[in-house]
């Protein structure tokens, strides 16, 4: 998916544009309330695991210029 990210591309800003044009993915990604990240979601780009980052911190110039993509990867659990 193709975003346009007004402002700084950050995590928050990417994911607040993505919930705004696909409405449905509100609170899978990111909690209703609290907006942070859910347990088994990982967020990464240029090779680099980013979950842990802050929310607000810029992302990398290559995912800033669509050059590489932020991926948003939810794991599977259970047996």
């Amino acid at each position: 998916v193709k975003l346009d990210v007004a402002g700084q591309a950050t995590q928050r800003s990417v994911l607040d544009a993505l919930e705004a044009g696909y409405p449905a993915l509100r609170g899978t990604i990111r909690d209703h309330v609290t907006h942070e990240r859910r347990a088994f979601v990982r967020f990464f780009a240029c090779e680099q695991d980013l979950s842990h980052e802050p929310p607000d911190a810029p992302l990398p110039d290559a995912v800033a210029t669509g050059a590489e993509p932020f991926l948003v990867v939810g794991a599977m659990a259970g047996g």
